[in-house]
């Protein structure tokens, strides 16, 4: 039997970027990590058909940036911008500090692992066959 890798913690910093970019020490990092889990968590149980494949977070002093990947911007955004400006207030109750969001679209979909794998995870559980 083969050594299992993890994929994205054997390309760290090598090809591929971490998803969290802060630093915080003792107490502070516990908190600030479990704040991380809840903003993904919120992001992507809020938009579940905008297609988000990945949330990256910075930490400044008073802020956090927040960048969504999605594979579609439009409804992330919503009318008018209506979605994004109640996603901000969210986030903002929950961090506790000013929030920047950004939203990235990713041009192919098709290409992007997660994405293709909650694809088939969803036609699944609609029952749609898998032979399709």
């Amino acid at each position: 039997m083969g050594r299992k890798v993890h994929p994205i913690g054997f390309r760290l910093g090598i090809n591929k970027t971490w998803d969290g970019r802060w630093f915080a020490e003792g107490e502070n990092y516990v908190d600030q990590l479990h704040q991380d889990f809840a903003i993904r968590e919120l992001v992507m149980d809020n938009n579940p058909r905008a297609g988000v494949s990945r949330v990256e977070i910075e930490r400044f002093p008073g802020k956090v940036k927040v960048v969504v990947h999605t594979a579609k911007p439009g409804v992330l955004i919503g009318r008018k911008g209506e979605n994004v400006k109640a996603l901000r207030k969210e986030l903002e109750a929950l961090a506790g500090k000013k929030i920047e969001l950004e939203i990235k679209e990713i041009k192919f979909p098709d290409l992007d692992a997660y994405l293709v794998a909650r694809n088939i995870a969803d036609q699944l559980s609609r029952r749609i066959s898998k032979k399709r």
